[in-house]
């Protein structure tokens, strides 16, 4: 297997403060990681440097064969699928859902005069069914509830046919039954070999799909753990992580947290 990414040393420093520090971290492809930690540990700060839209203060990041700092990021960029609340804002709310997904082949946000392909508008179908979206295709953006708004995000995300699929909090503002379809079709997008190697930015063990393989654990800017998620997600390392006491328990292929000691 080949690395998807390859980050050494990587450190961003804004305004005198280190967002993050000496991150050495690899995913290879048919991985699928977790980035797990509370508020201010620099797991958006990774999002936006794996998705090319942030530039390292020092280290080497490599991304799908090429280097930060030493290749074309508007080159570099449709080869990278991303669903964030950051780019999800400038998603216009009459836009028609199908138009959402669509506009990714053509790397913009909001049609405008373009003409797209039925084979275009046919992959965004079957993604949006995929994600048990594809009843909402008519419907405009800004009328979608917020579990809505995240499947047609991810759809989106997935319609370049992208090498490494990146979810920035994708839980984020759900209720529980939204969350937990969310998380189970995610499960499955994990799951499929065919599925791009994929990193998911969360605060909460219970977010975690079923097939992802491998977890990163960070605080303050600096990785507490990382590895296979079956020896390296434990109690120990999550407390590390956010600085209390916590009981970690597994479900199947599931997991909860809460404070206390056992």
């Amino acid at each position: 297997m080949s690395d998807v990414l390859a980050f050494a040393g990587v450190s961003v420093v804004r305004g005198g403060k280190a967002l993050v520090k000496d991150i050495d971290w690899e995913v290879e492809e048919g991985q699928r990681w977790v980035v797990l930690g509370p508020n201010g540990a620099g797991k958006t700060t990774l999002i936006q440097l794996a998705s090319g839209r942030m530039h390292p203060s020092g280290g080497v990041a490599g991304i799908l064969g090429e280097v930060l700092g030493a290749v074309d990021v508007f080159e570099l960029r449709p080869r990278i699928g991303l669903a964030s609340a950051a780019l999800a804002e400038r998603i216009p709310g009459r836009e028609r859902v199908l138009d959402v997904v669509v506009t990714a082949s053509y790397g913009v946000v909001g049609r405008w005069h373009e003409t797209y392909e039925r084979m275009d508008e046919g992959r965004a179908l079957e993604l949006l069914a995929a994600l048990g979206a594809d009843h909402l295709a008519e419907r405009t953006y800004g009328t979608l509830s917020e579990g809505e708004r995240k499947r047609v995000q991810i759809a989106r995300a997935l319609m370049t046919d992208p090498e490494l699929l990146l979810l920035d909090e994708p839980g984020a503002g759900l209720d529980l039954g939204g969350r937990e379809d969310l998380v189970a079709r995610l499960g499955e997008i994990a799951g499929d070999v065919e599925a791009p190697a994929l990193i998911l930015i969360t605060h909460h063990v219970e977010e975690i799909p079923p097939n992802f393989t491998d977890v990163l654990l960070l605080k303050d800017g600096e990785i507490v753990a990382q590895g296979p998620l079956e020896i390296t997600l434990t109690e120990d390392n999550l407390s590390k992580t956010f600085g209390m006491p916590l009981i970690l328990d597994q479900f199947g292929n599931r997991y909860t947290a809460r404070a206390g000691k056992r």
